[in-house]
Formats: C-alpha cells, sequence, structure tokens
C-alpha cells in the first residue's frame, strides 16, 4: 500500500508540476490543474479510490510537492489544491467524507511539516473541501461538519495553541463552523 501511495504523491507532484509550469497565473490554474491530475491518477488505477481517505491525502501532499518545485506560495494554493483533489476524486467515485477528511488532515499536516501557517491553512482547506464538494454537486453542509470537524482534530494532534487558534479561525472564517465546532464540545462534555 505505502508503494502504491508512494507513487501517487510522486505522479501527482509531476502531473502539477508540468501542468503550472509557465502558467502566468498558477492560482487560478491551481484547481483545474490538480483536479485533472487527479481524475487521471485514478482512472490509471481504479483500485485506489477504494483505498478510502489515504489517496486523498496523497494527492494533496503530492500537489503541494509540485507547486513548491516551481516555486508558488503554499498558502496561495491550499484552497485549490483541496477543491481540486476534492472534486477529481468523488468525480471518480470516492465518497464524499473521505476526500474531505483525507485532503483537509493532509493539507494542515503540509504545513505543520514545511513550516507554514497551520491557522490560515485550515481555513482555506475548509473553504476548498466544501467548494470542491459543491461544485460536483455533494452535500455541502455536511462536507462544512466533516471539513470542520478534521481541521480541528488535526489541528488538536498538532499541540500547543493549534487547536486553540485554529477554532477561533474557523468560527471567524467558515460559515457554519460555530454551530459545529460548539456540537464538538458538547459531546465532549456528556
Amino acid at each position: 500500500m505505502f508503494k502504491i501511495l508512494s507513487r501517487v504523491v510522486n505522479g501527482v507532484q509531476g502531473g502539477v508540476t508540468a501542468a503550472l509550469k509557465g502558467s502566468a497565473d498558477v492560482g487560478s490554474s491551481v484547481v483545474s490543474s490538480v483536479k485533472s491530475v487527479t481524475v487521471t491518477t485514478l482512472k490509471e488505477s481504479g483500485e485506489f479510490v477504494s483505498q478510502g481517505l489515504d489517496v486523498p491525502a496523497s494527492i494533496v501532499k503530492g500537489a503541494f510537492d509540485g507547486i513548491s518545485s516551481i516555486g508558488s506560495t503554499f498558502i496561495s494554493s491550499v484552497k485549490g489544491v483541496v477543491n481540486g483533489t476534492v472534486q477529481g476524486f468523488m468525480e471518480e467515485g470516492g465518497k464524499q467524507d473521505d476526500a474531505v477528511n483525507g485532503a483537509v488532515a493532509q493539507a494542515i499536516v503540509s504545513a505543520k511539516e514545511l513550516g507554514e501557517d497551520v491557522v490560515e491553512t485550515a481555513v482555506s482547506a475548509v473553504k476548498g473541501a466544501v467548494e470542491g464538494v459543491g461544485q460536483v454537486g455533494g452535500d455541502t453542509v455536511s462536507a462544512t461538519k466533516e471539513a470542520v470537524e478534521t481541521a480541528f482534530s488535526t489541528a488538536t494532534t498538532i499541540g500547543g495553541a493549534a487547536a486553540d487558534d485554529v477554532k477561533d479561525a474557523l468560527k471567524s472564517g467558515v460559515d457554519g463552523a460555530e454551530d459545529v465546532l460548539n456540537s464538538i464540545k458538547k459531546t465532549d462534555n456528556s
């Protein structure tokens, strides 16, 4: 399984690098490039979709590796990478919750690993996931809930002030996040 996912990361990295190299406006090209590379990768190996959230996570990691190799900024590409990954994965038959959870969690983990702003990444990743779900006709209400819960739980595993900072940023930056986060708190206290 690790070999397959490693191949996905490397394939996506190469595909995204090739698609974006020379693009005058990398920001607007990210969603379509990542979506296209995701669809191509999954078409070449249909068994990937059944592997669940490891696949969207691997796609996100590969896309960030590709974007950094052409010198584009991480933060400006988070929303587009997550959006394109979610769209491509769902269009190829992947489950919405696998797409959202895998993409959002990996975006935040990648931010931490690369020394990027975890808080800003969390908000952008949640927005990208919800937009991606909406663009393929999925359930944006449940996508918002999944994405916010995933962002918060991933930030919690990072430790330090990340969880509180992400929670505050999600409440102010994502419609509906406050209700989701308040319901988590109630469940934890019951």
